[in-house]
């Protein structure tokens, strides 16, 4: 596990408001220490995403071809230039990025949005 940490925080009291502000631009309440996620793994469009804090949202797409009357599966690696600035749990958890509107940058996702996910990495709760 990883100490809590968010992106363009220089200080742990500087995290704590850049965290609250954050929540509240999402419209979700700040987790307890405890409870703090550091990344999720969730599926959308039939895409296996990872939103890691602090990384560009990345994802897998893996579909399967009969060629030749054999299967042949493709993985095709697929990335954003979106960083993830939280992830805050819920039902569902939320995800809020470097997207507009917090700076100019264009995402294909919105920001912030929601996912369901199906594995979730917790920040070292001390």
């Amino acid at each position: 596990m990883a100490a809590f940490f968010l992106p363009r925080a220089g200080d742990a009291e500087q995290a704590e408001r850049l965290y609250d502000a954050l929540a509240e631009f999402a419209g979700c309440e700040p987790a307890p220490p405890a409870r703090r996620v550091q990344a999720i793994g969730f599926s959308a469009d039939g895409v296996r995403w990872v939103a890691a804090v602090g990384e560009e949202l990345s994802g897998r797409r893996t579909t399967q071809r009969l060629r030749r009357g054999e299967l042949v599966e493709h993985t095709e690696e697929l990335s954003s230039c979106t960083r993830v600035l939280a992830v805050y749990p819920g039902t569902p958890f939320t995800v809020v990025t470097d997207a507009q509107p917090i700076t100019g940058a264009a995402s294909e996702w919105a920001n912030p949005f929601t996912a369901a996910p199906d594995e979730v990495t917790w920040f070292d709760p001390a």
